[in-house]
């Protein structure tokens, strides 16, 4: 029987190639001719956009789902997602440019404030409950996205951008400077998750265990959201929020490779970003010419798995009552 180590690299090279595979089906298919100008000037910028997107959503879950020890951590499902689109959208509302830097960091900071919120109102006696993180989660969820439509309809924006862009993402208005915006956060990110993932190992144990292995618990903690925040504040000033990605890759890939969260950082960027691509390209081809919300699309198919998930982890622990 292969070792975890084995298997993670056969895993790393069959993600690699369904990627690559991915991407040249999605450069090649759509409504329009396969001209090199549409390659470079739209289909290309999409699809890097997509494996950017993808790759940080599934680290940021990786990084949430360990540094909170909470195996339902997503940036949709806690709030950072709808807090980042928040984020943006006043920083569209104040005038600046969709895809820009600055607009990122508006929703990096609105990503911020949302894990921040979660966080403060999940902890009790030291820890993190996993129930209360999910309920705060869907009250900064629902907050934000009604802020977001108020703002989308007092300010102008509902031209450029309607709120179900927000609500379910898409990837139909890609562009290169959203590339360049994206692709350091998602850089710095993953770099910060390689650097802290030998220590979230130890930290899977409990805090008391951790401290006692040297840990400094607290700092690993704020790396790791920070980092988190990071990886998905950026996508989603561009394309809005895309669910349950950072929920599903983390789980899959532990499930084949084990706990070890550095080769967890490397093989979920490489499936989140395959993931991503694959379910453009089928929001972008299935009902062609119309395009469908890639946010529907995973939200369609996580929110089963998300349902067995919960189900499973309530049976572990004894129940949450």
């Amino acid at each position: 029987m292969p070792t975890l180590r084995a298997r993670s690299v056969w895993l790393i090279a069959i993600v690699l190639v369904a990627l690559m595979g991915s991407v040249v089906i999605s450069l090649l298919s759509g409504a329009a001719a396969s001209d090199p100008v549409i390659i470079w000037n739209i289909r290309a910028p999409r699809v890097l956009t997509a494996v950017l997107v993808g790759a940080g959503l599934a680290v940021a879950g990786v990084l949430l789902q360990g540094s909170l020890r909470n195996p339902l951590a997503d940036p949709a499902l806690v709030g950072v997602s709808a807090g980042a689109a928040l984020g943006a959208v006043v920083g569209a509302a104040l005038g600046l440019g969709y895809n820009s830097y600055a607009a990122s960091l508006f929703a990096l900071l609105g990503g911020l404030l949302a894990v921040v919120v979660v966080v403060w109102v999940s902890r009790t006696h030291g820890r993190i409950e996993v129930v209360t993180v999910l309920l705060g989660g869907i009250a900064i969820t629902a907050f934000a996205s009604a802020v977001v439509a108020i703002l989308i309809s007092m300010s102008g924006l509902a031209g450029l951008r309607p709120v179900s862009f927000w609500a379910t993402g898409s990837f139909a208005l890609s562009n290169w400077s959203g590339v360049l915006s994206i692709a350091p956060a998602v850089v710095i990110g993953t770099g910060i998750a390689l650097f802290i993932a030998p220590a979230l190992n130890v930290l899977s144990l409990g805090d008391d265990a951790a401290f006692a292995s040297g840990i400094e618990v607290g700092k690993i903690r704020m790396w790791a959201l920070g980092a988190a925040v990071l990886l998905t504040g950026a996508g989603v000033a561009v394309v809005g929020v895309i669910a349950f990605i950072g929920l599903l890759v983390p789980h899959a890939v532990r499930l084949l490779i084990g706990p070890s969260h550095r080769s967890l950082v490397i093989v979920s960027a490489i499936a989140g970003a395959f993931t991503v691509v694959a379910a453009d390209t089928v929001a972008r081809l299935v009902v062609s010419p119309v395009e469908l919300p890639v946010g529907a699309i995973t939200a369609i198919v996580g929110a089963p798995l998300f349902l067995v998930i919960v189900a499973r982890t309530r049976s572990r622990q004894g129940g949450w009552a």
